[in-house]
């Protein structure tokens, strides 16, 4: 499925890459709020398995590889940019708070530029960039030492998580512009990739038969998942992060880095944590002291600065 000239529109890419920015900054409470009753691991199966099959239906044709060796982008880009990413995201915020986690992997646009630079040599990382990174990262400072924050104090485990899914993003966002470049479909792709997350969460799932930890837990009691499938609430939270935080905002996004070029879409991930904030106010209780809003002013700032 070949994009439209209009498609391809800088002005399409901005307002995919703002729908996505917008979906994902709540995906943060949905599923701060989901693990108080599932695993790390069974928001990751349900949600992906969600988005894997909204995308057949939305696309059910083959994908057809113009070389074979193009499936191990689709097999990189399933683990860097799902289980990575998306796992240590999940298991991140059960050691501290989806406002923090969303302020940490915000900083994935400079992963990102970096990666592009030393595997594709696009030059990213001029003077403006990197001007507005260094606001946005004092911004992210502040935020991160808010008055709940320092009340609450450091938890350096979900804090590494979160960075290190930050870079697993960057080397999923390679493999996104490796992918485009070949000009595949982009619901086609990313629901490829979506498979190949399922096949690497397989082995995952089978251990988690065997644990009790909050992380990789698959529970199999009927009682048990009799109660939590049988809320609305799960589910309403379920289906918002499979069919619109995976199915449709992981393709939008790669139709975004397409129209738009990988670094320029992903300065748009700064915002993530300002919407962040703002649901998790409003759904969670949590916090935001002065020194946090100025910080998440410093940071729309630091984007503006970035984009030039």
């Amino acid at each position: 499925m070949k994009l439209s000239a209009k498609a391809n529109s800088p002005a399409i890419g901005v307002l995919l890459a703002s729908f996505c920015v917008f979906v994902w900054g709540i995906t943060f409470v949905c599923t701060k709020v989901l693990l108080m009753q599932f695993s790390a691991l069974e928001i990751l199966l349900v949600r992906f398995l969600l988005a894997y099959s909204f995308l057949w239906l939305l696309y059910p044709h083959r994908v057809q590889l113009a070389e074979r060796r193009d499936e191990w982008l689709f097999v990189l880009a399933g683990l860097t940019g799902v289980v990575i990413y998306q796992y240590g995201e999940n298991i991140a915020m059960l050691y501290t708070s989806a406002s923090n986690v969303s302020i940490i992997v915000s900083i994935c646009p400079l992963f990102t530029a970096i990666v592009l630079q030393l595997f594709l040599k696009e030059h990213h990382l001029t003077r403006w960039y990197l001007a507005g990174f260094v606001l946005c990262i004092a911004g992210v400072v502040m935020i991160t030492f808010n008055g709940s924050r320092i009340e609450a104090g450091f938890n350096p485990k979900g804090d590494l998580l979160a960075l290190a899914a930050s870079i697993a993003w960057a080397f999923y966002s390679l493999c996104v512009t490796c992918i485009n470049n070949k000009g595949y479909s982009g619901i086609g792709s990313t629901r490829r990739i979506f498979f190949w997350a399922l096949v690497w969460l397989l082995p995952v799932a089978l251990l988690g038969l065997f644990q009790q930890s909050a992380v990789a837990r698959v529970s199999i009691d009927g009682a048990l998942n009799a109660e939590r499938f049988s809320s609305l609430k799960n589910w309403a939270s379920l289906c918002f992060l499979g069919l619109g935080g995976s199915g449709l905002c992981f393709t939008a996004w790669n139709v975004a880095c397409r129209n738009l070029g990988t670094a320029r879409a992903n300065l748009g991930v700064y915002l993530i944590p300002v919407v962040t904030i703002v649901f998790a106010r409003i759904f969670l209780g949590e916090q935001l002291s002065l020194m946090g809003g100025i910080g998440t002013l410093l940071t729309i700032v630091g984007l503006v600065v970035s984009s030039r």
